[in-house]
């Protein structure tokens, strides 16, 4: 079984005017697409990760042969990181929080307003390339923010809300202006997956 690039459930352009159509094409068909190529190359010829999914193998990754263990954090974090980020986006965005999530961000940063500060001021602090996520372990939450392509599922945390840094993610539309990317970005999360994830985690 060979890795695929995951079905988007909006087209490149329904992210308008927030994440732009040209970011979204070259982010998805080109940056994407490489991670899973490379990844399916990594691995080939090891049968011992044949049906396995990406996320199984990085939340396990002691297993991973030393020989290629480097390679599959690196390209198995890019497929499994943007297969987060891409579901975590939608052009029908609610504004904030719902459910159980809601109540949880709200419980652990004392409101909505604290959260998207704090995680505002990790993404926009972050040096170089990675991602700052919200996360979810032992019945807690917690902001961070990981170099590269580095999972969360390496520390055995389960991720919720991913934002990617790279530059590839915003220098089209928004060149050196990272903070007006993810400013834009919080108008477009899609609460009803970080609220799926929430529930599968606790």
């Amino acid at each position: 079984m060979k890795y695929e690039l995951p079905q988007l459930s909006y087209s490149f352009d329904d992210l308008e005017p927030h994440i732009d159509g040209a970011t979204m094409r070259i982010h998805y068909g080109k940056h994407h697409q490489t991670y899973v190529d490379k990844l399916n190359a990594t691995i080939e010829g090891y049968t011992q990760f044949e049906g396995r999914n990406i996320d199984e193998i990085l939340h396990d990754i002691s297993s991973v042969p030393e020989k290629i263990k480097q390679q599959v954090v690196n390209f198995g974090g890019g497929h499994s990181n943007h297969s987060i980020f891409w579901t975590n986006l939608s052009p029908n965005g609610v504004g904030e929080p719902i459910g159980r999530s809601k109540k949880m961000i709200e419980e652990t940063f004392k409101s909505f307003e604290e959260f998207q500060e704090l995680f505002t001021k990790a993404a926009s602090g972050f040096f170089g390339s990675g991602w700052t996520w919200l996360v979810f372990k032992d019945g807690e939450l917690e902001i961070i923010s990981r170099p590269n392509q580095d999972s969360p599922l390496l520390e055995n945390l389960i991720p919720l809300l991913a934002l990617d840094l790279w530059e590839h993610a915003y220098y089209l539309k928004y060149q050196n202006k990272r903070a007006d990317y993810i400013e834009q970005w919080w108008k477009v999360i899609n609460w009803e997956d970080v609220e799926r994830r929430y529930n599968l985690a606790s």
